[in-house]
């Protein structure tokens, strides 16, 4: 009788000692998931942060060039037409 008391305190300690590992287990699980979250909503947010600032230069850049642009066209139309008005008289 001793022998099948100490079997069965035996496989209920097992037992009760794999259910709380088990449950340490999906705890850590858990943890791992929540930080894996965490870490694509940094990325996401540091892509978006990025991505604001390079559209942002982008367009500064496209206008100082176009700004240039523009100047250069208008000494060319200077040009053009200065020609035209010596070339009529």
């Amino acid at each position: 009788m001793k022998r099948l008391m100490t079997f069965v305190l035996g496989a209920a300690l097992a037992a009760g000692s794999s259910a709380a590992f088990a449950q340490q287990n999906s705890g850590v699980k858990e943890d791992v998931k929540n930080a894996g979250k965490a870490t694509g909503k940094a990325t996401e947010n540091a892509a978006k942060k990025t991505g604001k600032v390079l559209k942002k230069t982008s367009k500064k850049v496209v206008h100082a060039g176009a700004s240039t642009t523009e100047k250069g066209a208008s000494k060319v139309e200077k040009k053009t037409s200065e020609k035209t008005t010596t070339e009529k008289k």
